[in-house]
């Protein structure tokens, strides 16, 4: 079970995390920056289409992408936010900044997705106090250079060894397991090979049963492997889920809800018979 906010959400099957991107320049061309009324009813669609809880970005981090304002961040956040108030699934936002966790609680999310996962001054207390679930993510480097040169000895080895650290902190902080999800953090700071190992090896990757998150929909390794353009990635990101599910992600953040739903549905019909 995920304690989310008010939400209880159990794992027993790969939950979907549906995106909605509010930034002007989302590396897969769906980003919604300049309407709110637009991104509303890419929520409700998400849902529509089967999505658990909705993942809702308002800063790019995208290989080599700059920072944003914590200003221009909550000027594309809180609308939305305040727009989805009724919505009946949880709502997780994905930043690191300390200043928009505290916002983005107080107008109703239910997650913290945070690509630092925690590291930055101040995130940690952000959101000891709340009930909110976080997921602490592995990123080598940052977003606006993350991928010029990444090297690991053992890229499996070393994520674990670091998502470990981080539970470690936030235990240090009183935060309860039931509140984490984490996340190997598919193309931040990784070469193909480094994503290929990961997904491999994904259920190698698990820290004391907590559950795992991948967010691979679209991504430049998928690409990269089949020379698709980003809005030609429906089939391996399908593809790309259900291997991780089938290696134990408890969590799957894509952009493609329904799609993704029936390839799942498949899976477990013929694992249940």
């Amino acid at each position: 079970m995920l304690r989310c906010g008010d939400f209880e959400l159990s794992l027993d099957r790969p939950l979907l995390m549906g995106v909605v991107n509010l930034t002007p320049d989302s590396f897969s061309g769906d980003g919604l920056a300049s309407d709110t009324d637009k991104a509303v009813a890419h929520a409700y669609r998400q849902i529509e289409a089967g999505a658990d809880l909705l993942d809702i970005g308002a800063e790019s981090s995208r290989p080599g992408a700059h920072s944003t304002s914590v200003e221009n961040e909550l000027a594309r956040l809180l609308p939305v936010l305040e727009a989805l108030g009724g919505c009946r699934v949880p709502i997780s936002v994905d930043t690191y900044k300390p200043a928009v966790m505290r916002a983005a609680l107080l107008h109703g999310a239910s997650m913290i997705n945070d690509i630092y996962a925690l590291r930055m001054p101040n995130a940690v207390q952000a959101v000891a106090d709340s009930n909110c679930a976080i997921c602490l993510m592995h990123m080598q480097g940052e977003p606006l250079s993350m991928q010029e040169r990444p090297a690991y000895a053992d890229v499996v080895s070393e994520v674990q060894a670091f998502l470990r650290s981080r539970v470690a902190v936030t235990s240090a902080a009183g935060i309860e397991r039931d509140r984490l999800v984490l996340d190997p953090g598919f193309g931040f700071g990784k070469t193909l090979q480094h994503n290929l190992e990961l997904l491999r090896r994904f259920q190698e990757l698990s820290v004391e049963a907590l559950p795992m998150l991948a967010g691979i929909s679209r991504k430049s390794m998928l690409g990269a492997i089949t020379t698709r353009a980003v809005e030609d990635r429906l089939a391996a990101s399908i593809a790309a889920a259900l291997l991780a599910a089938q290696r134990g992600a408890r969590l799957l953040r894509v952009h493609d809800v329904a799609q993704t739903r029936d390839a799942l549905a498949i899976w477990r019909a013929v694992e249940d018979q």
